[in-house]
């Protein structure tokens, strides 16, 4: 088995292969608290390819992929100047904004390779936070990867209850 993981590019091919991840990533996860007729209506109103690639080519924003065998099998998305409600001022911020491995490859190899090119992009900030709800399939990656506890809160895309977590990594 093959793991790579790399940057990804605002293109059809780069979107079309996030919206594959993103779409079975949003069915599984969610499939247990939210209607399946709601989780459709809200990948056929949210996940729009000129909007992405408009996301993906603002400079702010970045998007790992890694591939299993060729195959796109996670993503992490990332935004660099994003703060938090409440947070702490003059920090420079990185939010992850979005972060999803497809359950046929949630392994801790996949996950490891995910989470280290990740680590390795955003090694210029100050912390890293993100929101994340509380039955997410890689919570364990942020908690067990230093991630602490800031604040209850609601996550999108259904309004469930999440946790803001956040790695200070600054020197």
């Amino acid at each position: 088995m093959e793991i790579v993981s790399k940057f990804a590019v605002g293109s059809d091919k780069g979107v079309d292969d996030l919206f594959d991840v993103k779409k079975a990533f949003i069915r599984d996860t969610y499939k247990e608290d939210v209607p399946s007729e709601t989780i459709e209506n809200y990948i056929k109103e949210h996940l729009d390819h000129r909007k992405m690639i408009n996301v993906l080519n603002d400079l702010s924003n970045q998007l790992i992929m890694v591939f299993v065998d060729d195959e796109p099998a996670g993503y992490c998305l990332f935004k660099s100047g994003s703060s938090y409600p409440d947070s702490p001022e003059g920090k420079k911020m990185t939010e992850i904004i979005g972060f999803g491995i497809v359950s046929e490859y949630n392994s801790s190899e996949v996950k490891a390779s995910l989470w280290n090119k990740v680590k390795s992009a955003i090694k210029f900030t100050d912390s890293i936070w993100i929101n994340i709800h509380q039955n997410h399939p890689q919570l364990d990656i942020f908690k067990d990867n230093g991630f602490d506890f800031v604040k209850e809160s609601i996550s999108e895309p259904f309004g469930m209850a999440s946790s803001i977590y956040e790695l200070n990594i600054s020197k």
